[in-house]
């Protein structure tokens, strides 16, 4: 039977996978984003992995969330993807964390051995706690902006936080951060589409969430390729034109 990784090993050579085989990454929220990126990261041939997530599976996820079923409804998300992650690779060295992730654990959680953190959390406050620890303990980070109000996949692009636009988001993301003078330095992926306005509710009863935006089925995974993709060029240094 052919091995899983010869074709990856035919299009990056031996030497650039056992970089990946030898890197360790975090991807924080498994949602629509999260899920996809840390399965592309792995099935790229990325040796160790942390993922981190307190949420369930609702009903309202299975319109876009890779591990969003009937018959996973109401199971944690971190469960979830630890068993579809080690049945795409049985020797992945896995760490799963079930926790909402804030300025309380992260410095307990969030530690310089990592080789590349995912942020693809969907509330404020957690994000930027998130990537301000990265940024000032100088641990690479790539940040996915807002997925919902999109349909046009290809108004998907990655930029430096400083470059976005049409995202409000990453607006309210770049008014915390200058406020910690950090202008600039942390990649994110966005889209330029402007969201549909109509799209927006607003939200009762959730952590740090004050609207839902209606989200169609394919940005989210977009997104999350996007991400991986910038994860595993950046480990094996090629550039990010």
């Amino acid at each position: 039977m052919e091995h899983w990784k010869d074709r990856t090993v035919l299009l990056l050579g031996e030497d650039q996978l056992k970089i990946l085989e030898d890197s360790h990454v975090l991807v924080v929220g498994l949602g629509g984003v999260g899920a996809y990126a840390a399965e592309q990261i792995i099935r790229a041939g990325v040796g160790e992995l942390t993922i981190i997530d307190s949420d369930k599976i609702h009903p309202s996820n299975i319109n876009r969330q890779l591990i969003a079923l009937n018959s996973t409804i109401d199971h944690d998300k971190t469960a979830l993807m630890q068993e579809r992650l080690l049945d795409i690779n049985p020797q992945l060295k896995l760490h799963v964390i079930k926790e909402f992730i804030d300025d309380s654990n992260i410095k307990d959680l969030i530690k310089n051995s990592f080789n590349y953190v995912v942020d693809a959390i969907d509330t404020l406050t957690p994000k930027v706690d998130l990537i301000t620890h990265c940024f000032q303990n100088n641990i690479p980070v790539i940040s996915s902006m807002g997925a919902g109000g999109r349909l046009d996949p290809s108004k998907v692009q990655i930029a430096d936080i400083s470059e976005s636009y049409n995202d409000n988001l990453a607006r309210m993301l770049r008014k915390r951060l200058h406020k910690i003078n950090i202008y600039k330095g942390i990649k994110v992926v966005f889209s330029s589409e402007r969201a549909d306005p109509n799209s927006i509710i607003l939200t009762e009863g959730e952590r740090n969430k004050k609207t839902t935006v209606g989200t169609i089925s394919y940005m989210p995974a977009i997104f999350g390729l996007f991400i991986s993709s910038i994860v595993i060029r950046d480990l094996i240094n090629i550039p990010i034109k």
